[in-house]
């Protein structure tokens, strides 16, 4: 399938028109909308030409935004009265469905909580952060995005009410999830940025299935207030993009403190001057030392082809400046401390037992006229299909050990000793591991195998997740070339808390080194 490319018709002999949508980034669309080539009206009519055109095919997008046109041509009028405009400016834009946007219902894909299906609306009475901070950056929001129930799972999101969500890089593998709809909107052309969250693999699994560009970050430094919560202890907003710099240039504008998110209190000393794109260069993994996937990190082993597309990825990083350091987790028991929680695929849940007092927290943010305000009112309006009895897809929770306790009593924040625990071992391990090696980071394949078969009922197999989300890490994921099938291969850095302007840099010259991704539509 291709690209809907729009030129829009002008007046002005010197107006070159809307570029092909998927050459767009938040940096040509900058210099276009200043010079006057196109206006921020005709880039949104152009992305709702491709909305209207591929959302039947990909069903990336349940929730136009009908507002989207006069943010546009607010854009226009500042541009041209000369008044300062945000930096994603013009941007188009897609915001997951469980954050919260006035006028829109968080739906958590979730036909029991959508009155069109039947269900109860769940209507915020003001944005979260995140969707507060992008329309301060005047982006223009076309729509929000379809995810799985309640975001349950990292593979994909075939029972949304909304209907599944399919992969525009490669239509017979699963999209990834459960940013599943963000990121096709991105791979699909239909908007340059997406917003996804994460408590278990959900910004990179979709972005490493869908061949793009997706930014998950330390806990605490992007607010996640105001989006539906699986656990306030893991959950993480973070950007889809393209290209490592539209990402980063997203995260500028996410990040940051709000008394609505207390632990982002945190971040206050950590996000670098000038932000996360200032400074990036070709040059960026010159010097950098870099730690590899091996058994110390986690047991299981790569595919044959994974192993050999990770392999030439270890020359081009070489290449590219960086020394590689062979399995640094080697002699640790880091390794052991993952578990797979009984009921899931390849999930360790552990930090999750908190959703009643996190459910708690955000129904009462919807304001005093909201449809429920309490964990008692939820059980009771989706009581027809019980999602945390056991062998229902959020029933392994009962296997954790303290979500009977919450659940109990949903008002009172709950203690969590082993979670706590955990995450202790594993952040003490590793600043062990990086002091000893003087790492840099670590690189390693997103996913130890090609992304599965859509409908086969597998999951996708990642490196990162849980090891990652108890600890709280950031990571990068970056197109890193495709199997024979076609299927994306990514790279995902990773590293110490707060280290993303470092993980970024590596991302971009790496990136910019390799030119790995081609455009899915």
């Amino acid at each position: 399938m291709t690209s809907v490319t729009t030129h829009a018709a002008t007046s002005q002999g010197d107006r070159a028109g809307i570029p092909d949508l998927g050459s767009l980034d938040v940096e040509t669309i900058r210099e276009g909308l200043l010079a006057g080539r196109f206006t921020a009206e005709e880039l949104t009519l152009a992305s709702i030409a491709q909305m209207k055109a591929l959302n039947p095919r990909y069903n990336a997008i349940i929730f136009e935004n009908d507002a989207a046109l006069a943010t546009a041509r607010e854009i226009d009028r500042k541009l041209a009265a000369k008044e300062p405009v945000g930096p994603l400016a013009g941007v188009p834009v897609v915001v997951k469905d469980p954050m919260d946007m006035v006028g829109f219902p968080s739906t958590a894909g979730w036909r029991l909580l959508y009155s069109g299906t039947g269900g109860v609306d769940l209507m915020p009475e003001r944005d979260s952060p995140v969707v507060a901070r992008i329309k301060a950056s005047d982006a223009v929001i076309i729509g929000k995005t379809n995810v799985p129930i309640l975001s349950w799972t990292g593979t994909h999101a075939d029972d949304s009410w909304a209907g599944p969500t399919l992969n525009p890089a490669i239509e017979d593998r699963v999209p990834g999830g459960s940013s599943a709809g963000t990121a096709a909107a991105v791979a699909s052309h239909m908007c340059v940025l997406g917003l996804a969250e994460e408590t278990g693999g959900s910004i990179q699994n979709p972005a490493s299935a869908q061949g793009l560009v997706g930014i998950k970050p330390t806990i605490g430094l992007v607010p996640n207030a105001g989006v539906i919560p699986l656990s306030g202890n893991r959950d993480v907003v973070g950007p889809i993009a393209r290209n490592v710099r539209d990402a980063a240039l997203a995260l500028d504008v996410l990040a940051g403190f709000t008394t609505e998110d207390p632990k982002t209190l945190a971040s206050v000393d950590k996000i670098p001057d000038g932000g996360y794109a200032h400074g990036l260069s070709a040059e960026g993994l010159q010097g950098k030392r870099l730690g590899l996937y091996g058994p110390g990190w986690r047991g299981d082993a790569l595919s044959r082809e994974t192993a050999e597309l990770y392999a030439r990825a270890q020359d081009e990083l070489e290449k590219l400046g960086a020394t590689l350091i062979e399995d640094p987790f080697a002699g640790t028991d880091f390794a052991s401390h993952r578990q797979i929680t009984p009921g899931t695929p390849f999930f360790d849940g552990r930090g999750l037992e908190s959703i009643p007092y996190d459910m708690t927290q955000y129904l009462r943010r919807l304001g005093p006229d909201a449809a429920l305000q309490s964990w008692e009112a939820f059980c009771q309006a989706t009581a027809a299909e019980d999602v945390f009895a056991p062998g229902a897809i959020l029933g392994y929770l009962h296997e954790l050990p303290d979500f009977v306790e919450a659940v109990k009593t949903p008002e009172t924040p709950p203690s969590l000793p082993q979670f706590l625990a955990l995450k202790r071992i594993y952040l003490k391990l590793i600043e062990q591991v990086f002091a000893e090696h003087r790492l840099d980071g670590l690189v390693y394949p997103q996913m130890l195998e090609e992304v599965p078969q859509r409908g086969s009922g597998d999951a996708i197999r990642e490196t990162t997740v849980g090891e990652l989300n108890i600890a709280g890490l950031p990571g990068v994921t970056v197109p890193a070339g495709y199997y024979a099938s076609g299927a994306p291969f990514e790279l995902i850095f990773l590293g110490r808390q707060w280290s993303e302007k470092g993980l970024i840099e590596c991302a971009h010259a790496y990136e910019q080194g390799t030119l790995h991704r081609m455009a899915a539509v």
